[in-house]
């Protein structure tokens, strides 16, 4: 195995685990947005916020800031100190974490550009995911925000837009660290497939989003039928006509089901369309697939349960699942079955 082969490994392995991180930091911002702790902390401090208070009186201080919130005017008036720890340390540990991650992203990333392996291309590339990183991170205050104003509850708008820009990045970071693990890539037959598999999972994700956002999942608690009916009733009560598929809790749950249904059967056909391709291609769409029909489990059981917290985040963090396998059957086509890999060469450069 050359140096360029290592390199090219150890740069895969390090997207590969900054995309971990990223996943890991979706699933604690739902299970945030779950227990309601996100409103918490009602100051950004980008570069002081990583330190906890260390005393009685910074508690005091952090609680008497968020007593002027409305969420406690309006929601959680009965709360101590001690009660507000309970809510203060997920939203602290989502924040922490998001610093955490830009670390471990930017190191690693300064000391490969030092070591010249990455190449200029990639280079820019993987600047323009750590530039979207820090967007991210004024993207989630922008939404914050949102519910510090009047009512105690953020815009299920800027909610979808910070998950979405979060899978984006996941979804870059993973593709990349596919260019530098499998170099040998060729055009595939199957790219029009996997990327309409892509762009439907990403759309399924929004109006999943804008669900949370509105908590439209405690209504029609019931599968296949939304209050005993296909369609549910009032699903075009709102004007303009547009407005009801993003503020009509009926119509959201009623679009994301069917995006969610569509998913399956996207998948399902994907892995019939490539029964007679290669080996790789065939088991990535089954596998994809397969995770597919388990996320669409999820969400019925989690809207059975009435947004039961474990199955919620399971549900959150199966999207990433299938947005995984949607990429990787979108890669695997394009394996180049026989070249060797060029060894002078320590870093893809297309």
């Amino acid at each position: 195995m050359t140096d360029a082969t290592n390199r090219s490994r150890a740069i895969a392995a390090w997207l590969f685990v900054c995309a971990g991180a990223v996943a890991f930091m979706v699933v604690l911002g739902g299970a945030t947005r779950l227990t309601e702790s996100g409103l918490s902390i009602v100051h950004w401090k980008p570069f002081t916020g990583f330190i906890p208070p260390l005393n009685d009186a910074e508690w005091r201080a952090l609680f008497e800031a968020y007593r002027d919130s409305p969420e406690f005017r309006k929601v959680n008036f009965w709360m101590t100190v001690e009660d507000f720890k309970t809510i203060f340390w997920l939203e602290f540990l989502h924040r922490l974490w998001g610093r955490v991650l830009g670390l471990l992203f930017l190191l690693p990333f300064l000391w490969f550009i030092f070591r010249r392996a990455i190449s200029r291309a990639m280079g820019w590339r993987l600047g323009i995911v750590f530039v979207l990183g820090g967007l991210q991170g004024v993207l989630g205050w922008y939404m914050v925000k949102s519910g510090l104003v009047d009512v105690p509850s953020v815009s299920q708008y800027r909610l979808a837009a910070h998950l979405l820009l979060a899978f984006l990045i996941y979804a870059l970071l993973m593709w990349c660290g596919f260019r530098y693990r499998f170099p040998d890539r060729m055009a595939g037959p199957r790219r029009g497939l996997g990327t309409l598999l892509v762009c439907w999972i990403s759309v399924t994700v929004c109006w999943g989003a804008l669900v949370a956002g509105m908590d439209a999942g405690l209504a029609y608690n019931s599968f296949p039928l939304m209050d005993g009916r296909v369609v549910p009733e009032g699903i075009g009560r709102l004007s303009p006509w547009w407005l009801n598929a993003f503020e009509n809790t009926a119509a959201v749950q009623f679009i994301h089901r069917v995006l969610g249904i569509g998913t399956v059967v996207l998948a399902l056909y994907a892995a019939w369309a490539v029964r007679n391709d290669g080996a790789a291609t065939r088991r990535a769409a089954l596998v994809l697939a397969i995770m597919a029909l388990a996320q669409m489990a999820l969400g019925i059981a989690t809207l059975l349960s009435h947004v039961a917290l474990p199955l919620a985040v399971a549900h959150q963090g199966g999207a990433l699942v299938v947005l995984t396998f949607a990429l990787w059957f979108l890669y695997v086509p394009g394996l180049a079955a026989a070249p060797a890999r060029r060894e002078n060469s320590a870093a893809p450069s297309r």
